[in-house]
């Protein structure tokens, strides 16, 4: 009978762990949205770990799975590298929507000044806000200011009941990866 309760009380948090190192494994393989997916599953049980708390944001982050990040933002708070990757999430998190609220309603975003970061979404906001042409074209294209061989082009779909971000990303002619945000 004691077996039965110990195992009855401790099986939910081994499965817990179970999942954290699965997850963790799952973002060394590269299995981004996977990783996202299953680290969402045990987020309340490590709300305190903010290592963990943080893979899970890169996680979703790399699975442009942006909408996820908004209880990182708020969760990492506590050590100095936390508050930082807070920080990334939330400006990444702000050009997505800053950007989306520029292309669907004509917002003009020339007086906003943010930081920039290395993910693609920065490197698109960058350019679009430093685009002295009209804004008002349905497809902006964009040479990589770092790799003239590569290029974007942002346009926004506007079917279904809210409009849709698109960013592509090309290596010469090839599209090499398409994210889509809403």
């Amino acid at each position: 009978m004691k077996k039965l309760l110990f195992l009855l009380v401790f099986s939910p948090l081994l499965f817990a762990v179970d999942l954290k190192i699965e997850t963790y494994k799952l973002y060394q393989e590269g299995k981004y949205e996977e990783a996202c997916e299953r680290g969402s599953k045990i987020l309340d049980q490590y709300k305190e770990d903010e290592e963990f708390i943080s893979l899970y944001a890169f996680s979703c982050l790399k699975a442009d799975y942006l909408d996820k990040l908004t209880i990182p933002i708020i969760s990492l708070k506590n050590s100095a590298e936390a508050r930082a990757n807070a920080a990334y999430f939330a400006v990444i998190l702000m050009q997505k929507k800053l950007l989306l609220h520029a292309l669907s309603d004509q917002y003009d975003l020339k007086p906003i000044k943010l930081p920039t970061t290395d993910y693609v979404l920065s490197t698109v906001f960058d350019l679009y806000t430093n685009d002295t042409a009209p804004k008002d074209r349905r497809r902006y294209n964009y040479t990589d200011p770092e790799d003239v061989n590569k290029s974007y082009r942002l346009f926004v779909t506007k079917g279904g009941p809210s409009p849709k971000m698109i960013i592509e990303e090309y290596y010469d002619t090839i599209m090499t990866k398409r994210h889509i945000y809403w």
